[in-house]
């Protein structure tokens, strides 16, 4: 606007003081010099002299001299940075295998599941009373109730920590493991006929003609001491006595079994 009332200068200056009117002028030659003629073309304003509907944001001192040197082809000065190769992608790679753990031996049939012991064998009762069950567990139901402590019976089967027994008349069940023990006892089974009634005779020595020890009645339980091997009596004893009996005349010995003395 200044510049146009520089112009029309002549027109004014009867309305306005002429000092005034030069102040106004060379205010304007100092702090307006004019644009380039690039410039005026491009339709670039002046700096410093707000464009009507903007707003006025005063440049950095030294953005003029950036543009200039931009508009004349020289290039910015940014760090080039060199491009760094994509690193390769991920693979995954399987973990090797472990070796197949050894399989357990496998436990002969003549063996227990849980203990390893020989089957058949024999153990005795360890309390005063024992049930046996129809099958390996307290939801079966009791078949018998034995009470009779150290009565021996043959183990024939494993299954957890039950038992599958069978008694001198041939009867089988389950009972508890905590309701046998290791203890080797015999029950007397033969009935023969004596002098002195039925019974089997013990002997002070393993021999049919042999001092007579006592005569056991059938049911009559005793402990083994000792059965050698290939003979034909076992060394036992009941309460106070002890001597020889034939193995056929007792039950809790395997066939052909040797006990040897603790």
């Amino acid at each position: 606007m200044l510049m146009q009332m520089c112009r029309r200068s002549s027109r004014v200056a009867a309305r306005l003081p002429r000092v005034a009117l030069l102040s106004a002028c060379a205010l304007l030659a100092v702090t307006a010099p004019p644009l380039p003629a690039a410039a005026r073309q491009a339709g670039v304003p002046q700096t410093g002299i707000p464009q009507a509907g903007g707003e006025h944001h005063p440049s950095h001192p030294h953005a003029r001299h950036r543009h200039h040197r931009a508009s004349h082809g020289h290039p910015a000065h940014h760090p080039v940075h060199p491009a760094h190769p994509a690193a390769p992608p991920l693979v995954a790679v399987p973990a090797p295998a472990p070796p197949p753990a050894p399989a357990p031996p496998a436990i002969p049939a003549n063996r227990g599941t849980n203990t390893n012991l020989p089957l058949p064998r024999f153990a005795s009762l360890r309390a005063d009373e024992v049930n046996m069950r129809s099958g390996p567990g307290t939801r079966y139901p009791i078949l018998w109730l034995y009470k009779r402590r150290e009565l021996p019976v043959e183990i024939m089967r494993e299954f957890d920590v039950w038992r599958l027994v069978e008694d001198a008349d041939g009867v089988r069940g389950w009972v508890h493991q905590a309701t046998l023990v290791g203890n080797r006892s015999f029950v007397v089974t033969a009935s023969g006929a004596t002098d002195r009634g039925p019974g089997t005779i013990m002997r002070d020595d393993p021999q049919e003609d042999g001092g007579v020890v006592a005569i056991l009645r059938p049911g009559v339980i005793g402990r083994l001491r000792a059965c050698p091997a290939g003979s034909a009596w076992c060394r036992v004893s009941v309460h106070n006595y002890s001597g020889w009996l034939q193995r056929s005349a007792l039950f809790g010995l395997l066939p052909n079994e040797t006990i040897t003395p603790p």
